[in-house]
């Protein structure tokens, strides 16, 4: 019996996380003889919030499909996507993969999900590092996926070990209340961090356990003099009223005593639309669960051709599609996947296509960005507000 509820990646590789209907199937196709050539695209309807989504979880998706006879078409993962554009194609014999049309979604749609919101609040944030808090809110089993889906969506940086090292990042974090509650107060917590923690840590002090933040704010800059980075106000919500005016206090009681440079980080339940009022204060956020638990992207995965025939189900457009984007103005427009080259109705530039070769019979045909550099793509793309 497993100790966790979990499944292994052999049991996924095998296709055992299949809706039970996939694996029907599959036999009655075996038992008729039927291994029909087909074309299916992945694409959303709608999103949970606003009209663009930032493409995640590729990695995981080719990763399952290597090896496999199939040819796989998709935009690069980071890239921003509207409701109705196609973001993967696959094709090739049916039951070579129909069984992990399960896994594949849940790949894509968490993962994007999770990388739109982490996109949101970096733009909510307005250029102030944004933190992802939010591995505690979902089954450890997939907290690498989700501080990966996080960082690659914008997030400055993540909290656990395990994501730092999937991301070839250190995670950041400095003390929580409980080093507080077992030291006594924040002055001794403080302390006994500088002392025992490597100097390439940034010395962030907790300053809202036991006292008013203002003052235990100065304490701990008086500690650390010339030490400390910044103070973290994470007040509980019973205890919190107006965080802004709390916020602003603190930032006004350290500039008066001389710690102008001490930054305020600001974490506790935090979202998107909490943080344009606190950018006024704010010099960075520890955001959790509104990123961690963001809702799903709730792409399908529809077959569009079968043996080289257009053919699709009510409310789905037939034949193997291309989305192209105009570098210049912008302009998207969807064609057959077959058409050439295409000019810009709007400005007559040459358009991009965007769905790009990735897998050709199962073989990786094009290297893959590391987690930073998909980030950089996703934030050089993302618009000035929301």
């Amino acid at each position: 019996m497993k100790r966790f509820h979990v499944v292994s990646e052999e049991e996924i590789l095998r296709g055992r996380v299949t809706d039970v209907y996939f694996e029907r199937t599959r036999r009655i196709l075996e038992a008729k003889g039927l291994d029909p050539h087909v074309t299916m695209e992945a694409s959303a309807r709608s999103l949970p919030r606003g009209d663009w989504g930032v493409f995640c979880g590729l990695h995981e998706a080719l990763e399952l499909l290597k090896g496999r006879p199939v040819d796989v078409w998709a935009l690069p993962e980071g890239t921003l996507f509207r409701p109705g554009e196609p973001v993967l194609r696959i094709s090739g014999n049916y039951r070579e993969f129909c069984v992990y049309e399960t896994a594949l979604l849940g790949f894509l749609c968490q993962a994007s999900g999770i990388a739109t919101q982490a996109a949101r609040c970096v733009i909510a944030a307005q250029g102030r590092p944004v933190v992802h808090f939010g591995a505690r809110r979902v089954h450890p089993a997939i907290a690498p996926m989700v501080e990966r889906a996080a960082f690659v969506g914008g997030c400055s940086g993540v909290s656990t070990l395990v994501g730092g090292e999937l991301l070839g990042e250190e995670p950041v974090g400095t003390i929580p209340h409980a080093l507080v509650l077992i030291l006594g107060d924040s002055a001794s917590a403080t302390l006994a961090f500088d002392e025992v923690i490597e100097e390439g840590v940034e010395r962030v002090a907790l300053v809202d356990t036991f006292g008013d933040e203002k003052f235990e704010a100065l304490e701990c800059a008086e500690l650390l003099e010339g030490n400390i980075y910044a103070v973290r106000l994470d007040t509980a919500a019973s205890r919190r009223g107006d965080l802004l005016a709390i916020a602003k206090e603190v930032r006004w009681e350290l500039d008066l005593h001389g710690y102008s440079d001490v930054k305020i980080f600001l974490s506790g339940g935090l979202t998107e639309d909490d943080l344009p009022a606190l950018n006024e204060v704010a010099d960075a956020y520890g955001i959790g669960t509104a990123i961690s638990a963001a809702r799903a992207v709730d792409f399908g995965l529809d077959i569009v051709e079968v043996d080289g025939e257009p053919v699709a189900k009510r409310g789905k457009a037939s034949g193997a599609k291309q989305l192209w984007v105009c570098p210049e103005c912008g302009h998207r427009a969807l064609t057959l996947g077959t058409e050439g080259t295409r000019s810009c109705p709007d400005c007559d530039t040459e358009m991009s296509p965007q769905l790009l070769p990735f897998l050709e019979g199962g073989e990786l045909v094009r290297d893959l960005p590391s987690p930073r550099e998909i980030r950089e793509y996703v934030r050089s793309r993302l618009p000035e507000s929301l």
